[in-house]
């Protein structure tokens, strides 16, 4: 039950190709946005379109695995956890953070990858 305590699951497209990097210790890192767009019906009968956009955050083979695969468009299941940060910008604003970090991939194009880490 523990693991149900910080668990979220999307299902999105990304709106960018990846952007991989290393960091500290050569650890492979890869930073995208999906989004999720919801249709909703109004009384008056006109669907309302409303997208939202998620920040996901892969380490390791799953920065690989976006690295090779994901691309712009692509169709994406993402299971992680949500994490929020602050860091401080070159001119010294602050800023506040949240994202997922994934912690398995499934990719929903032409044919289905199933990632674990």
């Amino acid at each position: 039950m523990n693991t149900l305590q910080n668990h979220v699951q999307l299902v999105g497209n990304l709106g960018a190709n990846p952007e991989v990097k290393f960091v500290q210790a050569g650890k492979k890192v890869a930073n995208f946005s999906i989004a999720i767009t919801e249709r909703v019906k109004q009384k008056n009968g006109q669907i309302v379109k409303n997208t939202q956009w998620h920040k996901v955050v892969a380490w390791g083979s799953l920065a690989q695995i976006a690295e090779n695969f994901l691309h712009k468009g692509s169709k994406v299941t993402i299971d992680g956890k949500l994490s929020n940060r602050t860091y401080v910008d070159p001119n010294g604003k602050k800023h506040f953070l949240t994202e997922i970090v994934a912690t398995q991939l499934l990719i929903m194009n032409n044919k289905v990858i199933g990632i674990q880490i």
